[in-house]
């Protein structure tokens, strides 16, 4: 990129913190190979139980913590902790929170069962994303949001939040992996639990027919979409779309040179 650009990175899962699927290792590549590009990186990610805060050299940010995120208008605390990724400049953010953290499973319990608070936790990681960007004071030209744990970011950044200053100049990108299985276990409350949670006006974007489709929402909410993985269906996917891309390439940094080029002609 011509001038360099700063890239908030937000992702359900990255090597070698959490690691459940291709995303981890899709994220952690491809952040480092950006921030190689000539461009300022930093990634925001739950602190999931399962992270041995010790042995990856976590500790606590105070100056950010100590926020108190609304989900179901109830207030649960948001503490901030931080690492060096190992072998690059970057830091990585960890989100956490007793209630929703803690525990020592990530989606599913010992019996493989997704949790039933899942929606809850993802309401409390996106809007803890965005309190903390803000705190951070770092405003960011491109939110690049992984994964669908962060499908709601997309919706929260243009109703929520669409008058908070840090991200008037955000360009949203969403990287579509595999949700089945959280629309599966969503569809039946989501409606209500958006309602409850003052996002009733995103219902019907994410909500077809009592068809549930995290992927569509947010690329609707988004100005591109990357489809992260091959197998991803494109259905109903908005534009623009940049093809899923086997391996790392400038693709990625040109996808985002064209978000931030249409925006600066329609001003």
């Amino acid at each position: 990129m011509a001038d360099k650009k700063r890239i908030l990175i937000v992702t359900q899962e990255m090597k070698p913190y959490t690691i459940l699927s291709q995303i981890s290792e899709i994220v952690r590549e491809y952040s480092q190979y950006i921030q190689e590009n000539g461009v300022e990186v930093r990634i925001l990610m739950p602190k999931f139980g399962t992270i041995n805060e010790r042995r990856h050299r976590l500790h606590e940010v105070v100056r950010l913590s100590g926020m108190n995120i609304n989900v179901d208008d109830d207030d649960f605390p948001l503490i901030i902790k931080v690492a060096s990724l190992p072998g690059t400049r970057m830091q990585v953010y960890f989100l956490d929170n007793e209630e929703f953290f803690k525990r020592k499973q990530v989606f599913e319990d010992a019996e493989g069962k997704f949790f039933e608070d899942n929606i809850d936790r993802t309401l409390f990681f996106c809007r803890g994303v965005v309190e903390t960007v803000k705190k951070f004071g770092w405003a960011p030209d491109i939110v690049h949001a992984h994964g669908w744990m962060t499908s709601l970011l997309p919706a929260l950044l243009k109703t929520t939040y669409q008058n908070e200053p840090i991200f008037q100049n955000a360009q949203i990108v969403y990287s579509a992996y595999h949700a089945e299985q959280a629309n599966e276990a969503f569809a039946a409350t989501f409606e209500a639990k958006m309602t409850a949670n003052h996002l009733s006006e995103v219902v019907d974007v994410y909500l077809k027919d009592g068809v549930l489709d995290l992927n569509v929402g947010a690329s609707k909410y988004a100005e591109g979409t990357i489809m992260g993985l091959e197998d991803v269906s494109t259905e109903n996917i908005a534009e623009p779309i940049l093809p899923y891309q086997e391996e790392l390439s400038d693709r990625y940094v040109q996808f985002y040179e064209e978000l931030l080029g249409a925006t600066e002609e329609n001003v």
